[in-house]
Parts: structure tokens; sequence; C-alpha cells
């Protein structure tokens, strides 16, 4: 074994070292310990409520979305659009229209964002899981119905159960303003509603989906729509960071790229990231600002291993001498400090990382710390990644090496 690891290890672990000095020592790593063991524990939990909300938004916004690059509207024809059709990697292919759109209802006004949708939207949307309120139906016969968000329906005291209608105004295409006032050059249909859902915060502020052909109606579209949304086999950009989810995520890019080069320029195609990239941008700086303040947490931490590691360079003075008599240089003596100190941070690391693992994979699989009542989930949700794992042991190591390299003495004298 090299001297001065020998010496060092000496040092953490005999009896006979100073009482004051090796409970500083042991403060520090338990602190160091603790520090990296939050880190892994709160990290886990943001990942999984960052999978719940991406989980939540897939079932609103498809895995891709085909939206013309110039306009607003286009007619899905040509070859390209029958070649998905029969592309094993498509599950499901939807029309639809949406627009923002004046709302009355019961003497009240808003703004909604209408979402138009066709007949395969309507029997296989997920948003039925979302219904908290109703049945997620689009169609009463022939009376078309519409699913309404929860905070809208709240501002405008809307109830599915109630006979009143929606109204729902738009101005008519190439419509000028008449005479008799800006309100008749609007087009106006009625819906009734038959659900309320709820998503996320911001969809459930203002949306509300329709059929697709009272949409058209609306807007005086025929076999226009805004964009034709695909549902992949495999995710375009899944939340998942297992080897299964990264697999899936290089299939649904190279998918998008054939894709785009079918269409071609006239088309924009896009996944789930890019169709909300503020929101994704704001989850990535969220989760760093997070890293960085609990890593902030862990340098005060560590300040413990500076002063114990000081006060040690003070008490080991004649043995320092010692070693420089038996011929040991300067350089022997700084990395004997430096040693000791990465030793000491290496434990808390160590241990950290055990308790951490632990408790989230108990939380995983079993669920100890519960939720608050009036959440749909009943325990803490976590994910383990292997990336956080690495990123804590890069940034706790790194704290620790830090620390010993600014402890250890220049020079004994």
């Amino acid at each position: 074994m090299r001297a001065d690891l020998y010496i060092a290890r000496r040092y953490l672990v005999a009896r006979k070292s100073l009482g004051v000095i090796h409970a500083i020592s042991t403060l520090s790593a338990i602190g160091m310990a603790v520090g990296t063991a939050a880190l892994v524990l709160i990290l886990s939990v943001y990942n999984g409520f960052d999978r719940v909300i991406k989980e939540s938004l897939s079932d609103l916004s498809p895995d891709v979305l085909v939206t013309p690059a110039t306009g607003k509207y286009f007619v899905p024809e040509g070859p390209a659009f029958e070649a998905l059709l029969d592309d094993p990697r498509v599950e499901q292919i939807c029309s639809v229209v949406e627009e923002q759109v004046f709302v009355a209802y019961g003497g009240r006004q808003q703004l909604a964002r209408a979402k138009g949708v066709d007949a395969v939207y309507e029997a296989e949307s997920r948003l039925a899981e979302h219904v908290v309120e109703g049945a997620f139906s689009l169609h009463d016969g022939t009376l078309p119905q519409a699913a309404v968000g929860v905070t809208l329906a709240r501002e405008m005291g809307i109830r599915p159960h109630f006979l009143e209608p929606l109204v729902l105004y738009y101005p008519r295409r190439g419509a000028r303003i008449p005479l008799a006032g800006p309100a008749a050059a609007l087009g106006s249909v009625k819906v009734h509603p038959s659900a309320l859902v709820s998503v996320n915060a911001s969809a459930d502020e203002d949306l509300l989906v329709l059929p697709l052909e009272t949409m058209r109606t609306l807007l005086g579209l025929t076999d226009e729509v805004s964009g034709i949304e695909l549902r992949l086999a495999f995710p375009s950009a899944s939340p998942s960071s297992d080897r299964q989810g990264l697999s899936a995520t290089r299939a649904g890019r190279k998918f998008l790229r054939e894709l785009q080069e079918l269409l071609g320029p006239d088309y924009r195609v896009q996944d789930r990231v890019q169709q909300q990239p503020s929101l994704y941008k704001m989850m990535r700086y969220e989760k760093l600002a997070i890293y960085l303040i609990l890593l902030f947490v862990v340098i005060i931490i560590a300040s413990n291993i500076f002063g114990s590691l000081s006060m040690l360079s003070i008490a080991k003075r004649e043995d320092m001498a010692t070693l420089r008599a038996l011929g040991a240089d300067d350089r022997l003596i700084r990395r004997i400090f430096i040693l000791e100190g990465w030793l000491v941070s290496g434990c808390g690391l160590g241990a950290g990382l055990a308790v951490g693992v632990a408790l989230t994979l108990l939380q995983q699989h079993f669920g100890f710390v519960k939720m608050p009542g009036g959440f749909f989930l009943q325990a803490y949700p976590v994910v383990l990644q292997v990336t956080d794992l690495l990123w804590t042991v890069l940034g706790v190591g790194l704290v620790g090496l830090l620390t010993s390299l600014l402890a250890a003495p220049r020079r004994q004298s």
C-alpha cells in the first residue's frame, strides 16, 4: 500500500486520534452522506413528478404533429399521407382543427382553445381517463357535444347535466363588417357539454374538444385541417430514461426524419418536445436548479472537512516532522491530508448513495410516504435514473476533492 494512503487511512480510523478531530471528521462524513442521500431522493421525486406531467401531456399532445409550414390549414392529400396509412410504425392517425374561439354560456363569455377532432380521436382518445364529471362523448345521436377543461368550466359555470348549450363564435371567412355591427359577421354553432376533463393547469384553462365537422362548420372549412396527429407504436420523445425508452426515442427520431423528407418543406413535423419547447425547457432548468441548490448545501456541509483537516494539520506537526526526517517531502505530506479529506468525503458519498438508492427503491415499490389528501396520486412518485447517480457522484466527489485541496497544508514547519 502507498505510504500516503496508509497514513491517511490510519489517521481516519486510528483509535488514538484526537477526540474532537475524530468527532468532526465523523460528523463531516455523516453530513456528506445526508447531503448525498438528499440529492438522490429529491432528484428521484422530481423525476417522478416529471414523468407524471409528461404522461398527462401525452394524453393531450400526440407523439407526432404534422402542420403546414405556411398558413393555418391544409388538405391532407397525396402519396405521403397515403403512405402513413400503411406504415406499421403508426398506430393512429387523427385529423384535427384548432383555433381560438369566443364562447358564451349562461350570460358569461370567455376565449377558449377549441379543438375539433375526428371519430378516430373520439374513439381512441386518452382524455376519457381524465374525466372528472360526465362522460367523454362528442356525439349524442346527431347532436354535437364538447368536453371542457375544468378551470374553464368553473369560470363559466358549465355543468355537463345542464340543458343549456355552449355557443361558439368565430368570424366568417371573407366576411366584412356589416352595417348591423360586428356581431353580424360572426358565425356560430351550439354544442352541449358532455364532460369536464382535467389534464394539467395550463390545458384546463381553455380546453374545449368538439367534433371535427362542427368545428369546420364554425370556421367555414370543407376538407381542410390544421394538423394531423400521429400516435406511434413507440414514443417519439419518451419520458423514460431506461434502455427501452432511449431505444424508442431513437426510433422515433428516425421516423421524424423520414417523415419530414417524405412530406417535404411544405410541412412541419414535430415531436412532443418540439410542440411545447418552452415547457420542456423549463422542466430541464428546474431540475438543474434543484441540483445546484442541493449541491450548494453539500458545499456548506463540506466546510466541516476543511475545519477537521486544518485542526489535524496542527495536531500532527510532530508526526510530519518525523516523516520529514525520514525523507518525506512536502508533496507527500500534502497528499496525506488530501487523501484524508478524500476518504472522509468518500465514506459519506458511498453511504449516502446506498441510503438514497435504498429509500428511493422502497418508495418506488411500496409507496411508504403518502401524498396529502386531494391528489390523484396515492404516494409520492419516484423514478431512479442512472444519470442522476452519476451527476451526484461527480458533484459530491468534486466538492470533497476541492475541499481537501484547499485545506491541505502547502508546507509543514
